[in-house]
């Protein structure tokens, strides 16, 4: 077999390895191994993450909405449980939208949800 000489295809991965580690401090951007290794991490918290972000960001529609049905005087799972009786299909992303931007249209919603509660 031939010889291979890879110095042109190793230079290439490290400098891909080294420019995605731009902004690392320390030895982690500058020396390929230890950039290899912070390169690699960084793919596995941006892919968990990816699927976090989805969870955290539901956590905090539900922290805004029920902050805002709360001063309605009604409480979140309430308020949900009202939101399907009255076959009201708006998530949870549209409702905190409205609980800080707008305020009377949500007041609005809260009062359909209190007829059909109390209905």
């Amino acid at each position: 077999m031939p010889r291979v000489k890879r110095g042109v295809t190793a230079r290439a991965s490290h400098k891909k390895v080294l420019d995605a580690a731009k902004g690392y401090r320390g030895r982690r951007k500058n020396v390929f191994r230890v950039a290899n290794e912070a390169v690699m991490k960084a793919g596995q918290y941006a892919y968990r993450d990816r699927r976090q972000k989805k969870r955290v960001f539901r956590a905090l529609w539900i922290a805004r909405i029920n902050a805002a049905v709360r001063e309605q005087g009604l409480t979140y799972s309430a308020f949900i449980a009202g939101l399907k009786k009255a076959a009201i299909e708006i998530d949870r992303k549209v409702l905190a939208d409205m609980a800080v931007l707008d305020k009377p249209g949500f007041a609005a919603i809260v009062d359909k949800v209190k007829a059909g509660l109390a209905a």
